[in-house]
């Protein structure tokens, strides 16, 4: 099968195409037929060597934790899916990933795919919905009602927590640039602007999913209300606080029925998958590339051809 993989760590320049065996899946795992995977920058900060520690990968290594696809065979002792099943998941982050023909996937990991909108589409949802997800339910425990900021709301994540606190009731005011304000005010944000210059009063709680300094992470907490919380993606939020602003930051774990909910909303038509660009699986070294020069459009999905 084709796959795009890397064997030392370093820049774009190190991905590359090769044809390798197709996997068989252990105990507990399906193999599937890859429809499409997306692009998020933790594929390109493991590609580059930075996180050995947190996520070591064997090499060389096939990037890709999003996946969509088709189940083509079955593990030992798998029930939940059969073969022909449409599905969607989050990978774990040290195995080899989609950005291949056919991928293994633990069953535990996945969720029946969306029917409301192309299968390889669905790859942009597990990964940044999920951290949506957990950043809102989880480690903020929003409530309807609330008033919250989404910084960075014009990326994935953004885009899904600003619709799933919509949906709950929340009031949410948010920043985002040209490119994406109008979709994001289309969820349902009062958009405010790219940086927070027009960001006014105090909030219940403030989400982060933007690359910002330390001096920034200060200035998005003061935002918060005494005793509210900042939520974070990127740079760590402030250790003390003198209002009492709690700070956290969010890393994503897999889960399928937290997915399976979100499944369930794009198939109702209350959550938007958001897709800027569909690549083919061969053009994934110059995505990372168009990633680290800082140009990629938004949500790229990869799809095998």
């Amino acid at each position: 099968m084709k796959a795009i993989r890397f064997h030392q760590y370093g820049d774009a320049a190190v991905l590359r195409a090769e044809e390798i065996d197709q996997p068989l899946p252990g105990t507990g795992e399906v193999l599937l037929r890859v429809a499409g995977t997306s692009f998020n920058p933790i594929d390109a900060t493991i590609r580059a060597g930075y996180v050995q520690e947190v996520f070591p990968v064997r090499l060389p290594h096939t990037p890709g934790i999003d996946v969509a696809g088709t189940v083509q065979a079955l593990g030992e002792g798998v029930t939940r899916f059969r073969v022909g099943d449409e599905v969607v998941g989050f990978l774990p982050m040290t195995a080899d990933g989609a950005a291949a023909e056919y991928v293994i996937a633990p069953v535990d990991v996945l969720a029946s795919a969306p029917t409301a909108i192309p299968l390889a589409d669905a790859a942009a949802l597990p990964s940044g919905g999920l951290t949506a997800w957990q950043a809102l339910f989880e480690h903020a425990d929003v409530q309807a009602g609330q008033r919250i900021l989404v910084h960075g709301a014009g990326g994935a994540v953004g885009g899904y927590a600003v619709q799933l606190a919509v949906r709950a009731g929340v009031k949410v005011v948010a920043t985002a640039g040209p490119r994406n304000a109008d979709r994001v005010r289309g969820y349902g944000a009062d958009v405010v602007g790219r940086g927070t210059d027009g960001v006014t009063g105090e909030f219940d709680t403030v989400l982060n999913f933007a690359p910002v300094s330390p001096a920034d992470m200060v200035t998005l907490a003061g935002f918060a209300r005494a005793k509210g919380v900042l939520v974070t993606t990127t740079t760590p939020g402030p250790e003390a606080d003198p209002r009492g602003v709690r700070s956290t930051s969010v890393f994503v774990r897999s889960d399928a029925e937290q997915l399976a909910r979100l499944v369930s909303q794009v198939n109702a038509g209350t959550l938007h998958v958001h897709v800027a660009e569909r690549v083919a699986l061969a053009d994934l070294p110059e995505v990372h590339a168009r990633h680290d020069a800082g140009t990629l459009p938004g949500k790229t999905i990869a799809v095998p051809r």
